[in-house]
């Protein structure tokens, strides 16, 4: 039995034109300080990708069919490139064998029920198609035909799809843009995020063809946001999510530096800070959020920063440098930001209201391993108080007085201390908000305006793993998700949103992984070494893990997930197995028999 591998495009897919439907290229609209300017597709042409080109293939023998059981993975070489190779229920599939978001290796990620989930981020692929089903990240993985021969098994696949190891699914274009009313949209999105952008590939993958109009406060295209902290010398283009030719040729228009000031519901139009209007059929809010500012005295000054934008970062990194750093607020962004800049500034110190770093995401434990790492690379921590006042010497920057007495050298101050829905704009428009500002949807993204669509860090949503209860989830990979869904149901397919929370953090070249929603956990039950940095942390209520986070113990994170992803109860009993007989615990989960876990089974 021999089975050969090749790439296969849809011919409806091979037959789409580099041109919008009317034959002209559509316009992008951005603005650079300010002032609009178009972009078309002849100047800013995008190369197009020739699978089928006999030129362009690639065969090699990779393996004997029997090498493979039912559930196994591999990767295999061709020798200008790596494929995955999956035997599921009998049958071969072949795709990309590296995740396109962040390039992980899929072989060491977690094959499920048709899918494989990334081991790093949780993104997930259908083995039959590669289509992305799961986020973080946007492109799906290529595909590549499986033929069965004499029991030998040969991949023939695109030098191009191995080398890139990611594939955009097809979209469809505006018809006739020309013809629109420059102050009317059939779909405008408010916001330039995952959630936004998502929302509008989404639209034009279903088939969509009409005007799609994102707009957006900052400078710049969508970028990969969580890099301002984790990478804060990254440049715009560097982390810019889709180059400004995707734009053009999908015909998605953008707006920078727009804000949008109000929303009258029932005219269905949009009114700008600068006092344009525009009218929407359908509408998105995906505003993200504002970060919080310091109420103290010398707030205003030179040097003191939110991380909001690459221009952000990248000033804290240049004035960092060799200097003395004080950041307020040991959240995601706070911690993010002092390890990378531990290695960089003169000294770094960190104030925080609490008595440990992360206690209530990861609970009192992780939480002290967690500072112990950070204190080791020469992060001082002030906790359980507050800054008083920030002093300045000629106009800069000079000290920061805390409550408690202290007075911390100081040149340059990151605010890290939360932030609050960007949904002022919103009060008088009739869309329910909560009393926090944070936009209510139900499971489809809608909010009680039908038309009008709420998405990302600025929404609660009612979250399927904890019995439908409405939460606020800011996490990158819930964006793109929610931007999906809103996305599907502007064209009324009725699809309801069931992810699993996933998120991570980077620091000191070291990552914590996190699935589920630990909100309320009344126990956490570790197993491994904290002190070794080494450790998966089950977060409890009750009797169910809610939420499970690790260090360095790949890939039960995204295992858990895929668990909990089904409908599954992992009950406190089960951690043990979980822990330490993961394979054996996913196997069972996998055939659906689940009673070893409680010593009935085998």
């Amino acid at each position: 039995v021999e089975v050969k591998i090749e790439v296969v495009i849809p011919e409806k897919e091979r037959s789409k034109e580099e041109m919008s439907p009317n034959g002209k290229a559509s316009p992008m609209i951005y603005r650079v300080n300010g002032t609009a300017r178009h972009y078309h597709l002849e100047e800013h042409p995008i190369a197009s990708n020739h699978y089928h080109n006999p030129k362009d293939m690639v065969e090699a023998s990779v393996c004997h069919v029997k090498d493979l059981e039912n559930g196994q993975m591999r990767e295999v070489d061709l020798g200008c490139g790596k494929a995955l190779l999956i035997k599921e229920s009998g049958e071969f599939h072949a795709v990309g064998h590296k995740c396109p978001h962040y390039g992980a290796p899929l072989v060491k990620g977690v094959l499920s029920k048709g899918r494989v989930r990334c081991p790093w981020h949780g993104a997930c692929f259908n083995i039959g198609t590669g289509d992305i089903e799961d986020f973080p990240g946007l492109d799906s993985l290529p595909r590549f035909q499986v033929k069965i021969e004499k029991e030998k098994v040969y991949i023939r696949a695109s030098k191009q799809a191995l080398q890139t190891q990611r594939r955009t699914k097809m979209m469809a274009k505006c018809i006739s843009l020309s013809n629109y009313n420059l102050s009317s949209t059939n779909v405008l999105i408010i916001g330039a995020g995952a959630a936004g952008l998502v929302c509008a590939e989404t639209l034009r993958q279903e088939g969509f063809s009409d005007r799609i109009v994102m707009c957006t406060m900052d400078r710049h295209l969508p970028y990969d946001r969580p890099k301002l902290s984790k990478s804060m010398d990254s440049h715009p283009e560097q982390i810019a999510l889709r180059p400004k030719e995707f734009f053009c040729t999908y015909d998605i228009e953008v707006l920078t530096e727009m804000q949008v000031a109000a929303v009258d519901i029932k005219s269905k139009i949009a009114v700008f800070k600068d006092g344009f209007n525009m009218e929407y059929n359908k509408l998105l809010i995906a505003t993200g959020n504002t970060p919080k500012a310091l109420s103290c005295k010398g707030k205003e000054m030179e040097n003191v920063f939110n991380i909001r934008t690459p221009e952000d970062a990248n000033r804290v990194v240049k004035l960092a440098t060799s200097k003395n750093v004080v950041i307020v607020g040991a959240s995601f962004l706070g911690m993010e930001v002092a390890a990378y800049l531990a290695e960089r500034a003169h000294s770094v110190s960190l104030v925080e209201l609490e008595e440990v770093p992360f206690k209530k995401f990861f609970g009192e434990r992780v939480g002290r391993a967690v500072m112990k790492m950070f204190e080791s690379n020469r992060v001082k921590f002030y906790m359980q108080t507050e800054v008083s006042e920030l002093r300045e010497q000629e106009g800069k920057l000079k000290e920061v007085v805390l409550k408690s007495g202290k007075v911390l050298r100081a040149d340059v101050c990151v605010v890290g201390v939360g932030a609050v829905p960007a949904t002022g704009f919103l009060k008088q428009s009739g869309i329910n908000i909560d009393s926090k500002g944070f936009i209510v949807v139900n499971k489809m993204m809608q909010t009680n305006i039908p038309g009008v669509f709420a998405a990302g860090d600025a929404v609660m949503f009612p979250l399927a793993l904890r019995n439908n209860k409405k939460v606020n989830v800011p996490h990158w990979q819930m964006a793109h998700m929610h931007g999906r869904i809103a996305a599907l149901n502007m064209l009324a397919h009725g699809t309801e949103i069931s992810t699993v929370p996933y998120l991570w953090t980077a620091m000191f070249g070291k990552s914590i992984r996190y699935a589920g929603h630990g909100e309320g956990f009344d126990d956490v039950v570790i197993q491994g070494d904290l002190d070794e940095l080494k450790f998966v942390a089950f977060y409890t209520k009750s009797d169910e893990v809610v939420a499970v986070a690790s260090m360095n113990y790949d890939p039960i994170v995204s295992k858990v997930a895929e668990v909990l992803a089904a409908g599954r109860t992992i009950r406190k009993r089960d951690v043990d197995s979980v822990a330490q007989t993961p394979h054996l615990f996913f196997s069972s989960f996998r055939t659906g028999d689940m009673s070893w876990l409680t010593g009935k089974g085998s």
